[in-house]
């Protein structure tokens, strides 16, 4: 009987996810290395159109009793899940991406002369607010959530990690190393974080966790 591998989630998966590993006959463990919660804010100086890079925004936007006068306005967005989550709370999503960078890109491309209001969260990357600027367009930036890091020791040996973000990377190498691990990332960011410490890394063909579960399915059949 071959030893089962070892699977790390450093973020709590859902049951169907986490089941479609078992299934498969590996051995998982799943804990938060980072956590987010909503933060004050205040609902004003809106401009136009709204922008949402995760979920984590639009749940804490949602949970300010304004939000519904926001619903007249053009949304965009990164992310499938966000967009189907503004979208069954009654928001008209207008584009959506994989990843901040091709949103960037659509907005300075195509709607470059109008206006946005970004909602953010604390260790947001640049990118987007980046090129924003650069191309001049007209936004401004309200924080509605924090990511805090949450680093855990892992005691057992695990033959392959999982990560969903950069900050995900940053908290688990505070407490531990990656050696011979495979390393399977949601996206380009994420695997970017872990650039010069690993070259075991496998990226998701579309930045869904579901996505980086069928590459480690994949990757051990």
């Amino acid at each position: 009987m071959a030893k089962s591998i070892q699977i790390l989630s450093t973020k709590k998966l859902s049951g169907e996810q986490k089941q479609a590993l078992i299934s498969a006959n590996f051995e998982v463990t799943d804990s938060d290395f980072i956590q987010t919660q909503n933060k004050p804010f205040e609902l004003k100086d809106l401009n136009d159109n709204l922008i949402f890079t995760s979920q984590n925004a639009v749940h804490s936007v949602l949970s300010d009793p304004k939000s519904e006068q926001l619903k007249n306005k053009n949304v965009f967005c990164v992310g499938l899940k966000t967009k189907i989550l503004l979208s069954e709370s009654g928001f008209n999503v207008v584009a959506y991406t994989g990843y901040a960078s091709d949103l960037a890109e659509i907005i300075t491309l195509i709607y470059g002369r109008e206006s946005y209001t970004f909602f953010s969260g604390n260790l947001r990357r640049e990118t987007l607010p980046q090129a924003l600027k650069e191309a001049d367009v007209k936004f401004n930036e309200i924080q509605v959530y924090d990511t805090s890091l949450n680093p855990q020791k892992v005691k057992t040996a695990v033959d392959a990690i999982l990560f969903f973000s950069p900050s995900g990377v940053e908290s688990y190498l505070k407490e531990n190393t990656i050696k011979k691990e495979t390393c399977f990332c949601i996206g380009e960011t994420t695997s970017e974080a872990l650039h010069k410490i690993t070259k075991n890394i496998i990226i998701a063909d579309q930045p869904t966790v579901e996505d980086v579960i069928e590459d480690v399915i994949e990757e051990y059949k």
